[in-house]
């Protein structure tokens, strides 16, 4: 088979390997559908790149760190992106460069084309892989092509991709890719139709906006929407959003731009066109046998086709699913997002846990104060659906720049842009220094030193100096006393000791500041990184790349600061529960303490409601560890020694020592206050997007994520050795084991 196909020459013995796509294009031109100009790269391509480079082999190898089926998200995130960057580095071989090359050059030279995804089995009776595979559009160049043929290839080992079939229980090991290059239809109307609407089978849905697809399709451009009566093409409803831009084509890629006035108050479509439209959805449907969900495009040549595809299992995918792919956002839809976070929902964040702060919960009656803890439950569930919708998607600024970054600089590690995101000024860190600010206090100061020590030692009553003190009261005011797993001025523990043992321990070394200081250093260094990143733009696009970092580096920074906003709404909700824990404790209900916030506020109401605390029964681990050596994702680089400290609980925190290794199953922004203290991070959760991951970048420790039960096969007291570069952690003695000094 040829490397190169045109739609004329596509026959139905071809479909397994042009892919769905390509077929289907081929089939409306064969039945005179307009549709652009189109070249196909069959999956032998692909399959005769991975074979002569080896890297067939490499994506096995990264599958292979871990279970498949056990990776989360944020890992499979992170296997996508060295994968990604395997190709990036991987130049085609001569003789198949030479082929594609002539081929393409015949059909598109001096032309703008889109490159498509066509992976064999997508868009079929069964299964669906809309918006999984990446599509370019507006590339122009043979090289640029090429290039970005490597890149629709590498899109098959896509996290939501991987996801996907994961799902379906497809043979990762068996996918191949084709591709679909198309000449670049400028149509000045675009949209989506639905010839049978995915929620009600009576109707056919039909949405356009203003300027190109990707618009609408990534959510950054709100469309009109038309539901029409499936049988009869009869106008139900038209749902007018506010229309205001519109994303075009420039040099290379595309750019939003706002809708000129006249268009604004103008549908895209007239009622004929949407018609018109209507007729070619279910022309479509009688061609393929089957309702269709149909990609098009109005322009010069009237209405075009990009392509059509079944409704099959996508529109009926889980909510996991679904929520997963949401989280593909585009630059211009992540501005959006950032605007909103920044300048409206963190501010309402703020003033929320402010405003909670400030009422008086012990004044309340025992109806009052069981409304009240409702009330707060209610509003803490309401943010943590705002932190899942806006804050979570908005993450994916990050793994955007490392795309853009990693395109334009092949770099050896795929993780090298994470550089240029540490160093930003994020709530937890502010924290941290708040802390190092008052153990220099005490390393300096003997006696305050030793009055601390002695109220550890005896309680409360010890007296210390007064400023130091008011000092200590304003940070638990702001941050909370250390012994609770959120934020804020909730007291989980007695006193302050929790707070006076870790900064007793932090005043007993230098290493936070000597570790800063480094830190300090390789951010003075950075610049140089930055403008060789910069370097590789001209024009506008440099303006644009500078606008991605700056975008990134917010992405970054509330990753770690969102959770710090959620966790200070959530100690007001703590501080009410206590509260009436107290209230009923006082009325003899044993274990009160352990009752949620539902519980509480209807034993409240009830004196005669009587609520079941379960017993947890603690037992000792006698796992017995065979494997020395255990394997994760490389999070942050650098190899250390050390002790391990599990963390169980937020209890466990305050026995934190100087070089310990920090083991857990995730490093929650509420505990990042023992990162100065520790050599070293390991987490079960894995991924370079998860906070420990993030916080150990910034205090440039070794990191390893996902290390499969890395609570249960590690205890504290045994010795460890980090490797933050491969991802591994080795075992090197056991607690209790003998020492070999020999």
């Amino acid at each position: 088979m040829s490397l190169a196909l045109s739609l004329p020459e596509i026959r139905p013995p071809h479909q397994t390997s042009v892919g769905g796509k390509c077929f289907n294009l081929a089939e409306m031109e064969q039945h005179g559908v307009p549709v652009p100009g189109t070249i196909c790269v069959p999956a032998r391509a692909y399959r005769d790149y991975v074979a002569a480079t080896g890297i067939r082999e490499r994506i096995m190898l990264e599958l292979g760190r871990k279970d498949f089926d056990d990776m989360r998200w944020e890992e499979l995130w992170d296997a996508s992106l060295r994968i990604r960057n395997i190709f990036l580095r991987t130049p085609m071989p001569g003789d198949l460069r030479t082929g594609l090359a002539d081929a393409l050059s015949n059909r598109f030279r001096g032309e703008a084309v889109a490159v498509r995804s066509s992976a064999p089995g997508e868009d079929s009776d069964a299964v669906s892989f809309a918006g999984l595979h990446e599509s370019f559009i507006n590339v122009s160049g043979i090289e640029r092509i090429l290039e970005h043929i490597r890149l629709v290839w590498a899109s098959l080992w896509s996290d939501a991709a991987l996801l996907y079939r994961r799902d379906l229980g497809l043979d990762v090991a068996d996918s191949a890719m084709a591709v679909v290059i198309q000449e670049l239809v400028r149509g000045d109307r675009s949209g989506v139709v639905f010839s049978r609407s995915p929620n009600d089978d009576s109707q056919t849905v039909i949405e356009a906006v203003y300027g190109l697809n990707q618009g609408l399709v990534d959510g950054t451009v709100e469309p009109d929407r038309w539901v029409l009566d499936r049988a009869t093409g009869e106008m139900l409803s038209h749902v007018t959003p506010s229309r205001d831009q519109r994303l075009v084509a420039e040099t290379e890629g595309v750019r939003l731009e706002p809708l000129p006035e006249g268009l604004s108050s103008r549908a895209p479509l007239t009622a004929e066109e949407v018609a018109t439209v209507f007729d070619r959805a279910h022309q479509l449907e009688d061609l393929f046998g089957r309702p269709q969900d149909v990609e098009w495009t109005w322009g010069e040549r009237g209405l075009v086709v990009l392509q059509s595809r079944p409704i099959t299992a996508l529109a009926e995918a889980d909510g996991e699913r679904r929520w997963y792919l949401s989280l593909r956002r585009s630059f211009e839809n992540l501005k959006v997002l950032r605007s909103r976070i920044e300048d409206d929902l963190i501010p309402r964040m703020i003033e929320e846990a402010g405003d909670l702060a400030r009422q008086d919960v012990e004044h309340l009656s025992d109806e009052g104060l069981a409304a009240e803890i409702d009330r707060r439950a209610a509003i803490y569930e309401g943010w943590v659906d705002v932190y899942w919708d806006q804050f979570i998607p908005f993450a994916h600024g990050i793994r955007l720049f490392g795309q853009v970054y990693n395109d334009a600089l092949h770099p050896d590690d795929p993780y090298a842009f994470m550089d240029l995101l540490t160093g930003t000024e994020m709530a937890s860190l502010a924290r941290n220094r708040a802390l190092e600010q008052m153990a220099a206090e005490i390393r300096d100061d003997a006696r305050l030193e030793a009055a601390l020590r002695e109220r550890l030692a005896h309680g409360r009553d010890t007296e210390i100096d007064a400023a130091f003190q008011e000092r200590m009261d304003d940070f638990v005011d702001r941050y909370g006393d250390l012994t609770c797993a959120v934020t804020g001025g909730a007291r989980c523990g007695e006193a302050s000791g929790a707070l006076i043992k870790i900064l007793l321990e932090m005043a007993s070394h230098q290493s936070a500041g000597e570790r800063r200081s480094r830190h300090s250093e390789k951010e003075r260094s950075q610049s140089v990184t930055r403008e060789e990143y910069l370097d590789q733009f001209e024009g506008e696009e440099r303006a644009r790349a500078a606008e991605l970092l700056d975008l990134a580096r917010t992405s970054y920074q509330l990753r770690d600061d969102d959770n710090i906003h959620l966790g200070r709404i959530e100690a007001e909700v703590l501080v009410a529960v206590q509260e009436g824990q107290r209230r009923l404790e006082r009325r003899g209900l044993e274990e009160a303490e352990r009752l949620g916030a539902a519980e509480v506020a209807r034993a409240l109401r009830d004196p005669d409601f009587v609520p079941s605390v379960s017993a947890v029964e603690e037992t000792e681990d006698d796992f017995l560890i065979r494997a020395r050596q255990l394997i994760g994702q490389p999070a942050g680089p650098g190899v250390t020694q050390g002790r391990a400290r599990v963390i169980a609980s937020q209890a466990d925190l305050a026995s934190f020592e100087h070089g310990d290794i920090l083991v857990c199953d995730a490093v929650d922004p509420n505990m990042t206050f023992v990162v100065p203290l520790a050599s070293a991070v390991v987490e079960r959760r894995g991924g370079m997007l998860i906070h420990g991951a993030i916080i150990a970048r910034e205090y440039g420790l070794p990191c390893v994520t996902g290390v499969p039960d890395a609570t249960s096969l590690i205890r504290t007291g045994d010795a460890l050795t980090v490797d933050g570069y491969l991802g591994i952690v080795t075992l090197t003695t056991r607690r209790g084991d003998p020492v070999d000094d020999g």
